[in-house]
């Protein structure tokens, strides 16, 4: 069983996130997946975000704030 970092994007609305999470790799046809701690901290944020709740959002992954370009 091997794991590896990698970052998640999560955007909703005018704000992204950047989230760390662990990938869990196996022989299994499922793999790469993640555990159940994983699979929450990405729930976590997402609510967060979707709630406008920044400070937690920004406890979680590294948080930015969209902002449209006219061209």
């Amino acid at each position: 069983m091997n794991t590896k970092t990698q970052t998640k994007i999560i955007r909703h609305g005018d704000y992204m996130a950047e989230i760390q999470i662990t990938l869990t790799y196996t022989d299994h046809d499922w793999s790469p997946y993640l555990d159940l701690a994983e699979a929450q901290k990405l729930d976590h944020l997402r609510q967060a975000l979707q709630n406008q709740d920044l400070r937690t959002a920004a406890q979680l992954g590294r948080l930015y704030r969209l902002t449209p370009v006219e061209a």
